[in-house]
């Protein structure tokens, strides 16, 4: 493999990894915000010990999901330097508002909220977790507007230089493209943190089944109320998600309809055109015409215009289009390295769009056909005993992990061969687009860039287990008695009860600890 390709590939790994903790991180955020939010409103103890565990379990996320991001800004600067001098213009701001806006305001307020507990008053206490969580949500807005910008550029004029120069910010941060991409994402996040609770509160309550704990004490509570509020948190996510994914499609088709057609391997336009449940053939090679389906009629049709009957073009059609427009070869130049002067394939590899595609609907599917189970096994104070429903469930906490997973995939794949994709809406000559091709860093060699592949493999794959050994622990631990912290006084207040942990106290410190287990 030559220097893009390699590239392509540690960029490719390092992002999908970092990614399945970022929606962890903010669904189950959101959640246990909720968590807490109740306890301050009804004093019941379940929810401050739901509170405290599912907490820990959101902390050891975040503080893996900061380290692996950290990579990606670093990757930009060394394996990416021409990508980043052609975006730097419009990034620049969409990263700085990120950094000094929403991560700042996450991490500080999370701080306050860790080392809080039985410090500063409740309400305070609670007003601080939201303001991490509100955080971390505005900081994804701002990750998601950059990358929907290279989906669909807006807000930019072409300078002399040949470089885009943002023009309009307003422009960018409403790009429609990054207002569906953005709701998909936080309700897919939604999906992931409930399909936790479902997977991990299912297992804990065959396990104090088995053990013969009783069904009226508060943990029990603890367990039936997280799978409860997990089961109904995923099937209202996943109807969001289709309904997020249908705006997103739509999109799609108007300014990116190659992505669209790769998607289905549709290879000749049709009308109507069918939906591909299942596709055969040379997928892998790209050689379209030998890709055979089976499908259900009219129904791309529905998903790319609203009706059953509109033709959808082909890949072989846009193909021939790209060509014209962009050129049947790269240019001349050196900047493209090895490329420059080959034929362009503005096709993306057919199975990686198609299947990727599949398996992102297909994981969601089970994941809200799990949460259906979960409530339904748990209905009427029922505790569910079937050790393949519920170990089932616990092993099905990683279908929407795959199902958002998949779909970065399928969205970065899908644009290929540009890294900034042009935009159908503005005519030819002011398009702003950039090929992957010529967007590596100049002068890094080949084996440069597989020794930072492969020490950043062994280096994520370290941490993998490390986050899973934590993970376990915390489930296996359960929640503890411990879990229960006095309500600090009012402000002003000058009480002072022999249980109420304050600064200085070891008890204070130990509870911080424990906490943050």
């Amino acid at each position: 493999m030559d220097v893009l390709d390699i590239a392509r590939w540690q960029f490719g790994i390092t992002t999908v990894y970092h990614f399945l903790m970022v929606p962890l991180t903010i669904g189950l955020g959101i959640l246990v915000a909720v968590m807490h939010t109740l306890w301050v409103r009804t004093g019941k103890p379940e929810w401050l010990r739901m509170t405290r565990f599912w907490g820990r379990v959101y902390l050891v996320n975040f503080v893996l999901g900061v380290a692996t991001g950290l990579v990606q800004e670093f990757q930009f600067g060394l394996a990416w330097s021409e990508y980043s001098r052609f975006v730097g213009d419009v990034f620049g701001s969409l990263l700085a508002m990120e950094a000094l806006l929403a991560f700042f305001l996450e991490s500080t307020f999370l701080g306050l909220w860790i080392f809080g507990w039985g410090r500063i008053p409740k309400k305070l206490h609670l007003a601080a977790l939201w303001a991490a969580v509100i955080g971390s949500i505005v900081s994804a807005y701002f990750i998601i507007a950059a990358n929907s910008w290279m989906q669909h550029p807006v807000g930019v004029t072409v300078g002399d230089d040949g470089r885009p120069q943002q023009v309009d910010f307003l422009a960018v941060l409403t790009n429609n493209t990054a207002l569906a991409a953005f709701s998909h994402a936080i309700v897919a996040a939604l999906m992931v943190a409930g399909a936790l609770l479902v997977g991990i509160g299912l297992y804990q309550l065959r396990r104090r089944e088995l053990a013969g704990a009783p069904t009226t004490d508060v943990d029990h509570s603890v367990w039936r109320r997280s799978v409860r509020l997990g089961g109904y948190v995923s099937l209202a996510a996943f109807v969001l998600v289709a309904v997020t994914g249908d705006w997103q499609g739509k999109l799609m088709y108007a300014q990116q309809p190659l992505k669209m057609s790769s998607a289905e391997a549709l290879c000749e336009t049709e009308a109507p055109a069918p939906f591909s449940v299942f596709a055969w053939g040379k997928l892998g090679s790209n050689e379209c015409d030998d890709v055979h389906s089976w499908t259900v009629p009219g129904l791309l049709s529905f998903l790319a215009h609203s009706d059953f009957e509109t033709a959808v073009p082909g890949v072989n059609e846009l193909q021939e289009e790209y060509s014209a427009v962009y050129g049947a070869t790269y240019p001349d130049d050196p900047s493209f390295g090895d490329r420059a002067g080959q034929p362009i394939d503005y096709t993306p590899v057919l199975a990686v769009t198609y299947w990727s595609f599949r398996l992102m609907i297909g994981m969601g599917a089970v994941s809200a056909g799990v949460a259906a189970y979960a409530l339904w096994a748990t209905r009427r104070g029922r505790v569910p005993t079937s050790r393949i429903g519920v170990y089932g469930s616990l092993l099905a906490v990683g279908a929407p992990f795959v199902a958002n997973a998949t779909g970065w995939v399928f969205t970065e794949m899908g644009r290929q061969p540009f890294v900034v994709y042009p935009n159908p809406d503005v005519p030819v000559g002011e398009q702003v687009y950039f090929f992957t091709a010529q967007a590596v860093s100049p002068g890094v060699t080949a084996a440069e860039v597989w020794t930072s592949l492969i020490s950043l493999g062994l280096l994520y794959g370290a941490l993998a287990v490390v986050e899973l050994f934590l993970l376990v622990r915390l489930v296996r631990r359960g929640v503890t008695t411990g879990d229960t912290t006095p309500t600090p006084p009012a402000v002003g207040s000058s009480r002072r009860d022999d249980d109420d942990p304050r600064p200085g106290d070891d008890r204070a410190d130990d509870d911080v600890l424990s906490f943050a287990y």
